[in-house]
């Protein structure tokens, strides 16, 4: 299908903008049907123009992970324990070992504290 520019109105301040060929092929690269309803000033404004109680993170809703935040990448490793696939929200790098969940808990023996405990020191060190 051939794209030509295309004259919108902005629905928030009324102004005329351009719907590039360019960016209408970027929105079917990325599956979006709909076209643009607001002008660059306006979309742009709309996304910095956050009130203070929001906080500074994106908010995508009660029904989201984390609380609402952001939801974490996460990314594909190996157990080094079993050799069982899993998924960590860190990019393994090969330094450490990566385990599992069921693993990890085994090897962290239920220690909140990740096996180690602090010996009590004597008062003044």
């Amino acid at each position: 299908m051939a794209h030509s520019d295309k004259v919108l109105i902005c629905r928030d301040c009324g102004a005329t903008f351009t719907f590039t060929v360019g960016e209408q092929a970027f929105y079917a690269s990325r599956g979006l049907l709909n076209q643009p309803t607001r002008c660059p000033s306006c979309r742009s404004a709309r996304k910095t123009g956050r009130s203070p109680e929001e906080g500074s993170y994106v908010h995508y809703g009660s029904g989201a992970s984390f609380g609402g935040r952001t939801p974490r990448q996460m990314h594909p490793a190996q157990c080094a324990e079993c050799g069982q696939m899993t998924e960590v929200p860190f990019l393994p790098r090969g330094e450490r070992p990566v385990y599992c969940s069921e693993c990890y808990s085994k090897i962290r023996g239920g220690n909140p504290q990740n096996q180690q405990t602090r010996q009590p020191t004597s008062p003044g060190h």
